[in-house]
C-alpha cells in the first residue's frame, strides 16, 4: 500500500515509521532539517522495553508533482490541517482515503472538502509517543487502533486494518468510532487543558481542591454534550477515569500546557472548543467549557503582545 503521513512529529513519525516496515510510507513534514534527517539517517523509535527500532520511510517537504497515493493519514496539529491538505493535493486522488487519527473530534468536517464521504476514514488511537530529537522518537506506549468510515459497513476498512496490524499497529474496524473518539476526548476536555490554563502537571488536578472541582464540572459537561450526539457515558465512571490519569502521571505535562508554556497555538478549539459547538448544535449547555477555550486563547494572544 502507497501511504503519505502528514506531520512527521512524535505520532506521525511512529505510524509512519512502524508502516513503512511492510508499506511505501511518505512522511510529509515543513520541517526540512526533520526531513533530511529521516532520509539521511532514517526514523529511531526507542520503545517502551529499552529497544530501539530504526525504520526507513521516505520524507520530503515538498510532494508537488507527486502521485497519489491509497491512504493520506493526517497528524499534523488539527490547526494546521486545511493548509496541510491544500499543500499536499497531489498526493490525493479519486481512490485515496483520508484517515484522521487526531486528537478531538469533528476532524471530518475538514476531510470532507478533499474527499467524499466514502473516502473518509476517522480513528482514535491508545498509542502515544515522545519527539526525543531530529528523527527520534519514544514510543511510551501501544493500545489499540480504531478506524470507522463516515458512511456504509466498517468493515469495508479491513484491508487497512489488515496494512496496519501487519505492522504492529494492532487496529480493529468499528462503526462505533465515534462513541470511542468522545470516551478518549474526555481526559483532554477536562484535566488536560486545566493543566494549560494553571500551568500545572497533571498530579495537581487531582489534589488541588479547587481544580479538582472545576475538573468534575468538565467531565459532567461533556458527558451531557455527548449525550446530546447520541453518545452515553457514566459521568462517575468518566470522573474516576480521569482522577486516575491524573494520579498514575503526576508530573505529566500535557501537549496544551507545553504550547501554552512556549508560546506556541493550541488544539483547543478541535478539543474543547468541539464540545462547545457539539453543545451549541445539540442545545446543551457547556459554559464551563466556553470558558476554558476563551482563556486559552487569551493566553495565547497574550504571549503574542509580549512578543
Amino acid at each position: 500500500m502507497r501511504i503519505a503521513v502528514l506531520g512527521a512529529g512524535a505520532m506521525g513519525a511512529l505510524y509512519g515509521g512502524y508502516l513503512s516496515r511492510r508499506h511505501d510510507v511518505l512522511l510529509v513534514d515543513v520541517n526540512q532539517a526533520l526531513v533530511d534527517a529521516v532520509n539521511e539517517k532514517g526514523l529511531a523509535i526507542h520503545e517502551p522495553d529499552g529497544s530501539v527500532t530504526m525504520c526507513r520511510p521516505k520524507a520530503a517537504a515538498d510532494t508537488r508533482g507527486m502521485a497519489s497515493v491509497d491512504l493520506v493519514v493526517v497528524f499534523v496539529k488539527a490547526l494546521f490541517s486545511r493548509a496541510a491538505l491544500e499543500s499536499n493535493r497531489s498526493l490525493i486522488g479519486p481512490d485515496t482515503c483520508l484517515l484522521t487519527l487526531q486528537n478531538g473530534s469533528g476532524h471530518e468536517e475538514t476531510l470532507l472538502d478533499f474527499a467524499d464521504r466514502e473516502h473518509v476514514i476517522i480513528g482514535t488511537t491508545q498509542h502515544n509517543s515522545a519527539v526525543l530529537g531530529m528523527g527520534e522518537i519514544r514510543h511510551g506506549g501501544s493500545g489499540k487502533t480504531v478506524i470507522g468510515p463516515l458512511c456504509g459497513d466498517a468493515q469495508r476498512l479491513a484491508p487497512i486494518a489488515e496494512a496496519f496490524a501487519s505492522c504492529g499497529l494492532e487496529t480493529i474496524c468499528d462503526a462505533r468510532v465515534q462513541q470511542l473518539i468522545w470516551e478518549k476526548m474526555i481526559t483532554n476536555v477536562s484535566a488536560s487543558v486545566l493543566t494549560g490554563v494553571l500551568q500545572a502537571p497533571l498530579g495537581f488536578i487531582a489534589e488541588d481542591e479547587n481544580a479538582w472541582a472545576l475538573c468534575r464540572t468538565l467531565v459532567r459537561e461533556a458527558v451531557a454534550v455527548a449525550a446530546g450526539e447520541g453518545i452515553a457515558m457514566d459521568a462517575a465512571e468518566k470522573i474516576e477515569e480521569v482522577r486516575g490519569v491524573c494520579l498514575r502521571s503526576p508530573q505529566g505535562i500535557t501537549s496544551i500546557c507545553a504550547d501554552l508554556r512556549d508560546g506556541r497555538r493550541t488544539e483547543v478549539d478541535t478539543i474543547s472548543g468541539s464540545v462547545v459547538r457539539a453543545g451549541r448544535r445539540n442545545g446543551v449547555p457547556a459554559p464551563t467549557h466556553e470558558a476554558m477555550v476563551a482563556l486559552v486563547h487569551a493566553m495565547e494572544a497574550r504571549v503574542q503582545r509580549k512578543r
